[in-house]
């Protein structure tokens, strides 16, 4: 089996010492990217009372942050090629908090879809990329542990944040609360300020062909993100895998809660299902990257992968025939499990594919392509419900898009690293024959210098 992707970097990264700030700073920016839209859902049924608009248009707040964090994707990367990751992160927390202060005096419904969807949500953008990319610059033997711990951050702070909003709320109202948070989310600045580069990048110099002529404007793009990724067989497995992935990705955990109150359990264990899940979600991330971090696993991280992929669809298609509360109790166990295992490896996997170096780029193009599934996956499986008048069909639908992607995956990996093994085999074929004929020249440019200074 090929080894995975060089760093590239032109050093060797510490594996240690202030990385581990930099993996905590992550941890802080990468908790508030995924778990800060999901919160705000508390305060919702408030703003639609106040606005008096219905259930899609409040709903839109979040469908549009979202949107924005992951069109968001390229610009940051950009930034990031540009300026590096820690002034990009704290732009990015800035840009947040001014959202929610600025959402907190809004008039209309349209001043929150602007102040804390597109303002917040490329805040987020800002914040998560860059986290990212920062720990493939401090780690490569112990990088799967650290993307374990960092993305750890999403479910610790979902726990922490949704009943620090439920006292904000019950206190100040959404107003107060928005306010709050504004400044409650500037610590994004902190965690970005940890971030310090491992070594001095110069500016991007200008962009030149070849012949020393003005490039052309393809070039100037790649001096800033590398498009040539999509010719990256490995990167496209890895995309076309995601993308269909996504659309059965999270409206599982969405519609948790509903579907435990559709079978006549009350909204407070239906609740509590929710905190089962992310409770289990934030054990299960570390403890993947400490799995995919050992000698066994890590050579083969990409079959990891794809089996943590496929094994939520299996917990999907299954999560029908769980009866009573205690099947659901399992059910949340076992996909708080298999959903943290995917988190834990989603960037780790790709930053394997492609190389620290080219993470960055990697990334930001993968987001914007994911952004249409991660939008339209929730809403598809709510109008499944709304069509049979069942949730059990929209699992089935979801198992199914989670288990195609994982066997998708695992094949095509498969056949990659076959490919890869061939065109490295051929490549060293290459460079021993190219060696023996610069011998065969050698010698006989000898042999005729020889014959030529021989006496008469």
């Amino acid at each position: 089996m090929p080894p995975s992707a060089t760093s590239n970097l032109g050093y060797t990264p510490p594996d240690g010492g202030w990385g581990w700030a930099v993996v905590f700073g992550s941890f802080i920016s990468i908790g508030f990217s995924y778990a800060f839209p999901k919160s705000l859902t508390i305060y919702y049924k408030e703003i639609q009372e106040y606005f008096s608009v219905s259930y899609s248009e409040i709903a839109w707040v979040s469908s549009i942050m979202l949107a924005a964090m992951y069109a968001g994707g390229p610009v940051s990367s950009i930034l990031v090629n540009r300026y590096g990751s820690r002034p990009v992160v704290m732009i990015g927390g800035l840009m947040v908090g001014a959202g929610m202060i600025i959402s907190s005096f809004g008039a209309t419904i349209i001043h929150l879809y602007m102040c804390v969807g597109v303002i917040g949500g490329f805040g987020l953008a800002f914040n998560l990329q860059p986290s990212l990319t920062i720990i493939g610059t401090y780690f490569q033997v112990k990088r799967p542990m650290a993307n374990g711990l960092a993305m750890a951050g999403s479910p610790v702070f979902l726990f922490t944040l949704a009943p620090l909003n439920q006292f904000l709320f019950d206190n100040f109202g959404w107003r107060g609360s928005f306010l709050i948070l504004g400044g409650f989310v500037l610590n994004c600045c902190v965690a970005g300020s940890l971030m310090r580069p491992i070594r001095g990048k110069g500016p991007v110099k200008a962009v030149t062909s070849p012949n020393g002529k003005k490039a052309g404007c393809t070039d100037r793009v790649n001096a800033f993100i590398d498009l040539s990724l999509f010719k990256h067989r490995g990167y496209l497995i890895y995309l076309v895998g995601n993308v269909v992935m996504f659309f059965g990705f999270f409206a599982p955990v969405v519609f948790l809660a509903p579907y435990a109150k559709h079978l006549q359990i009350d909204e407070y264990s239906a609740a509590f299902l929710l905190s089962i899940f992310a409770l289990v979600d934030m054990f299960a991330r570390p403890l993947t990257g400490v799995i995919a971090n050992t000698k066994w696993v890590r050579p083969r991280i990409q079959y990891f992968f794809s089996f943590s992929v496929a094994y939520n669809g299996v917990c999907h298609l299954l999560c029908p025939l769980a009866s009573g509360y205690m099947g659901l109790v399992m059910y949340a166990v076992f996909f708080g499990v298999a959903f943290g295992m995917v988190c834990a490896l989603l960037f780790e996997v790709l930053m394997d594919l492609v190389g620290a170096q080219r993470f960055s780029s990697a990334v930001g193009l993968a987001t914007i392509v994911e952004c249409a599934p991660v939008l339209l996956g929730p809403p598809i499986s709510g109008a499944l419900v709304d069509i049979f008048m069942d949730y059990k069909y929209m699992y089935y639908a979801c198992g199914v898009m989670m288990l195609v992607p994982g066997i998708f995956l695992f094949v095509m990996n498969f056949y990659n690293y076959r490919w890869l093994e061939q065109e490295e085999k051929l490549r060293k074929k290459d460079v021993v024959e190219r060696d023996a004929e610069e011998k065969l020249k050698d010698d006989d440019d000898d042999s005729t210098n020889e014959d030529k200074t021989e006496p008469v």
